[in-house]
């Protein structure tokens, strides 16, 4: 029998490389600007065409590489950031594997011009599918200057599998805030399709968040800082009253790197406790410095994921972290958290034992005397101290007489001729509970209606009936307002902008991630036009993924779950009347778009049993 085990070519294992490394142009982009930020650059470019389908370009001012470094930087696990396998356990780079440009070569067109500072001649290379087509001197400023043209032009698989130029924008931007987000101290350049979408000055943390996020991002932070022997963790959480039921603006990031940690996360979730629903999240930009040789970051291709040597004792620290800042912040009550110096905050184990604590009691105390007594008696609460007192007998007795007293006022006020049942005869036929369920009677029962959800139907067949009649009604601003957006969010608008016209609003582009409201749709409800526009951009992420309509549909159930009437709006008897009336008047009054029940019917015999 012939031998059947072979080795691969270096440029298939290159491709297989590239599968785990490089998913989309955003993992090209992470790998060679994280290789700029190791080489030490202070100024950093990005520039992308299609979304980095057509071209994508990294150009630094670090140290760059000699002509034989160019050349080797292509090999397969060619690196300078390691030496031994004991320096995996202390690493402060980016990378270090040495299969990012490997991979990169195998699936593009590659041109890399590179200086050393110290010499008057740079290099240049061409490299197509792994293969090096030229090396030859050039002309050059100091640093790199990465060229990666056609993208997976030899795996057609992989490249049919892209999406929208926009999506692969919003996964561009999403690499690229991870990494400007962990240096401030570094300019940075993003510019698509020869626009400027980012241009982020040297300048600190803070500010580089705004710069990211938008002006609003300002008053949302809460400082983080807090140092123990373990880690030290610094940074900023966001305030509750403006949390998001979208997901994305939480970071964490471990010696300058950012990484994925659900326990961690978790950990400050848990700080929110009580003081934010659970459908909401608050946005932080948590950063931890801790002992590298007390984590590992070579478990997963990507480097996103990190095992941490102390993980429960940093959840506990990371928990106590946020809910000093929230105290800090009068965001919860709080006790005077001004401390100096490395905090030991206590970790808890399975072994942890508590004691009561000892207060000294002065006995002899007469606050009507002149002179004051210190102390003098020292008691001690034991465990026996807390139990409870055992119950006496015959404790029923007690109540036997102010039962007698209820009975007596009920006589009063419901004589024995009179049917209590007739009172019900007087109430509304709608009845409003919690604010939120309306009820009312029908043949085989009763009636349960979720008010918010009922709305919400009623608006969604309201907007998309009128956008195919294209008699959208809109509301006009007296005042134009403008409003700042993320970068996410910006781009969202734009994409849809022409589809949010359509509905009612009347939206302008002023760039640089502004927006100009002149209208918006007629809702019959009274609301914030910034609130609106951020509470429909937030519904429009969730339902853009989880729905199978329609983009109109789509813009249409964002914008009636923005403008439906909230849960704890008290409704009139007329205004309950004519939601019912609109309700049913609906093509599906049953369900929600998202295919959640608007209504409930409990017949008698429930009823009768629930009673009973």
């Amino acid at each position: 029998m012939s031998d059947i085990i072979h080795l691969l070519p270096d440029s298939v294992a290159n491709q297989i490389a590239a599968g785990e490394v490089i998913q989309r142009p955003a993992s090209v982009i992470k790998e060679l600007v994280e290789n700029s930020v190791d080489a030490g650059a202070t100024e950093i470019k990005v520039i992308v065409k299609d979304a980095g389908k057509t071209l994508i370009q990294v150009v630094d001012n670090g140290r760059g590489m000699s002509e034989t470094d160019a050349r080797l930087a292509f090999e397969r696990h060619a690196t300078s950031k390691i030496r031994s396998a004991d320096d995996l356990f202390n690493i402060f780079t980016k990378g270090f594997r040495g299969e990012a440009l490997a991979s990169i070569a195998s699936i593009s067109h590659v041109t890399l011009k590179t200086k050393l500072s110290e010499e008057e001649c740079g290099t240049q290379i061409d490299l197509s599918g792994s293969v090096i087509e030229n090396q030859s001197p050039v002309s050059c400023p100091a640093g790199s200057n990465f060229i990666i043209k056609d993208l997976f032009y030899n795996v057609p698989a992989r490249r049919k599998f892209l999406k929208s130029n926009t999506t692969e924008f919003k996964h561009i931007l999403n690499e690229f805030e991870r990494i400007v987000l962990a240096h401030p101290d570094i300019e940075f350049s993003l510019i698509n399709n020869e626009e400027v979408a980012l241009h982020l000055p040297q300048t600190n943390l803070r500010q580089r968040i705004i710069h990211v996020f938008g002006k609003q991002m300002n008053q949302n932070l809460a400082n983080l800082d807090n140092e123990t022997t373990i880690a030290s963790i610094s940074g900023f959480v966001g305030k509750p009253e403006f949390a998001k039921r979208t997901s994305g603006e939480q970071f964490f990031f471990i010696n300058q790197r950012y990484m994925r940690h659900p326990y961690f996360h978790r950990a400050v979730m848990k700080a929110y406790e009580n003081i934010l629903p659970t459908d909401q999240f608050a946005s932080y930009f948590i950063y931890i410095m801790a002992n590298p040789q007390t984590i590992d970051v070579n478990i997963h291709p990507t480097k996103t994921e990190i095992k941490f040597e102390n993980e429960q004792a940093l959840f506990q620290i990371l928990n106590a972290a946020v809910k000093e800042a929230l105290g800090k912040s009068n965001v919860v009550p709080s006790i005077d958290f001004d401390t100096h110096g490395v905090v030991e905050i206590p970790v808890m184990t399975k072994d942890t034992r508590f004691k009561a604590p000892e207060i000294p009691i002065n006995y002899s105390f007469n606050p009507f005397t002149e002179e004051s007594k210190t102390p003098n008696t020292k008691q001690t609460f034991t465990d026996d101290y807390y139990k409870k007192n055992q119950v006496p007998n015959n404790w029923e007795m007690l109540y036997s007489e102010e039962k007698e007293i209820q009975n007596k006022d009920q006589q009063e006020f419901f004589p024995e001729n009179e049917e209590i049942t007739e009172v019900s005869r007087t109430i509304t036929e709608y009845l409003q509970i919690k604010g939120k369920y309306i009820i009312t009677p029908v043949k085989s029962g009763m009636m349960i209606i979720d008010q918010r959800k009922a709305h919400i139907r009623v608006l969604f067949e309201f907007f998309v009936r009128n956008m195919a009649m294209n008699q959208t009604v809109s509301q006009r601003l007296l005042f134009p307002e403008k409003i700042d957006l993320n970068n996410e969010d910006y781009l969202l608008v734009r994409e849809i902008l022409e589809e949010l016209n359509g509905i009612g609003f009347d939206l302008s582009d002023l760039g640089g991630n502004t927006i100009v409201v002149n209208g918006i749709p007629e809702t019959g409800q009274v609301i914030s036009t910034v609130h609106l526009i951020e509470q429909m951009i937030e519904e429009y992420k969730i339902t853009e993924s989880a729905l199978k309509i329609s983009l109109k549909e789509k813009i249409a159930f964002a914008l009636a779950k923005a403008s439906a009437i909230p849960y704890g709006k008290n409704l009139g008897a007329e205004e309950m009347q004519h939601l019912v009336d609109e309700l049913f008047a609906c093509e599906n009054p049953n369900y929600t778009p998202n295919g959640k029940k608007t209504l409930g019917l409990m017949n008698l015999n429930e009823f009768e049993k629930f009673i009973n």
